[in-house]
């Protein structure tokens, strides 16, 4: 179908806008301090907090793929922002962890997987042309958002009107944002194409699988597993790494260290979901996701040696972030071309199920090995470890057509 009039910018906006509100669910870390001050909880408490948020999203992630063709795109974009907002707002009355559980949790939580999982088959759909940019930069919006609400949190608002106001000030602003971020989420028309442009000007490295593959045959292939084991152990290290990030840095006597995590972390998060989602539409999808785990498994060691200097950790968790950012935009556009846009919701919603897998237990392992071993020099090099197990989980995977022939 020849290009329309409909500006299939808008769209890309909308997704990018609706998931600068949900990634500031990252920005939970400012939160902890003042609460645990308050109710007078442990870390190991209100970590759970973080850890049911993530998996409620991970699962609802892949219920809201297969609602995506019944209730429709714009509908359950709105439904994820109002859930998430409420989540916000409610936990501003926390007055025990359940009421924190269920509100930033769970009800949070599944506006975040509801929400998330919009943007990205909408802008694959609007991008057949720019398709690793174009998620690129949608997720690349979650990953500002902590870099972009999470400082003004910590050194604005809670400073001056406290965690409750604070909560029910972004619940608003969120339901704001997220509704009109949903609202410009309009679906591309079936076989969309821009004017002037065909498949076949796709570079060599590209190589979409050329018709829509049903989840059924998905699972049935290889290569998916391949992947799913490659999402899982790259995050798995980066998550787990980025996790020790602050007590780290704050071992090594490096100041703010919270403050420049969050800044630091975000720019590198949003550079590589963007900057690396438009490099895999020039040299292919695989071929970056291996380039960049080689880089994390150089990086995370470095970071560990030469970290206790203020310049080297900065580049360091810039590289540790970036990595780990490119996994996010270049899993899902792999999974676009590989299998198809028809049923990415579904199809994606698995794949990424390996994320939430290792949300969940990075952080518990690499607390588990600093507490065994009591530093974090095996915690560091374990994760090197673990890019280079990712590493050759993408060399085994292979295109469906490929794998076919």
């Amino acid at each position: 179908m020849a290009d329309t009039p409909t500006n299939r910018w808008k769209p890309l906006v909308g997704g990018t806008l609706l998931n600068v509100v949900l990634g500031t669910f990252y920005s939970w870390s400012v939160f902890v301090l003042p609460l645990e001050q308050e109710f007078g909880w442990v870390r190991q408490q209100t970590s759970w907090v973080f850890s049911i948020g993530i998996l409620t999203m991970a699962v609802t992630f892949v219920l809201a793929g297969r609602l995506h063709a019944i209730v429709g795109f714009r509908p359950l974009a709105a439904i994820g922002g109002v859930l998430f907002s409420l989540g916000f707002f409610l936990s501003s009355f926390t007055s025990s962890l359940t009421v924190l559980y269920l509100a930033y949790g769970l009800l949070a939580g599944a506006g975040n997987g509801i929400g998330y999982s919009i943007a990205t088959p909408v802008v694959t759909k609007w991008f057949p042309d720019k398709r690793g940019l174009a998620i690129g930069i949608a997720v690349g919006g979650y990953g500002a958002g902590s870099g972009i609400f999470g400082p003004i949190a910590a050194e604005l608002l809670i400073p001056g009107v406290g965690w409750e106001a604070t909560f029910q000030i972004y619940g608003l602003v969120f339901l704001v944002l997220a509704l009109a971020g949903a609202w410009l989420l309009k679906p591309a028309p079936d076989g969309y194409a821009p004017a002037g442009w065909h498949p076949s000007q796709l570079k060599s490295a590209v190589t979409p699988v050329g018709r829509d593959v049903t989840t059924g045959e998905m699972l049935r292939g290889s290569s998916f597993y391949f992947l799913f084991l490659a999402y899982f152990f790259g995050a798995i290290a980066g998550l787990g790494l980025i996790s020790q990030l602050v007590p780290f840095g704050t071992e090594a006597g490096i100041g703010s260290v919270a403050l420049i995590g969050l800044v630091v972390g975000a720019i590198g998060n949003t550079t590589g979901r963007v900057l690396s989602g438009a490099l895999s539409d020039n040299l292919g999808r695989l071929n970056v996701l291996r380039l960049m785990v080689v880089v994390s498994a150089v990086a995370m060691p470095a970071l560990y040696m030469f970290g206790s200097h203020v310049l080297f950790f900065v580049v360091g968790v810039f590289a540790v972030y970036y990595c780990y950012g490119t996994l996010l935009a270049v899993f899902a556009a792999t999974s676009a071309d590989f299998y198809g846009t028809k049923h990415f919701g579904v199809n994606y919603g698995l794949l990424f199920l390996a994320w939430g897998i290792a949300a969940v237990a990075g952080s518990q392992l690499a607390g588990f090995v600093y507490d065994t071993f009591g530093n974090y020099q095996y915690a560091f090099f374990g994760a090197a470890v673990l890019s280079i197990v990712s590493l050759l989980c993408l060399l085994a995977a292979k295109n469906p057509t490929a794998e076919a022939a």
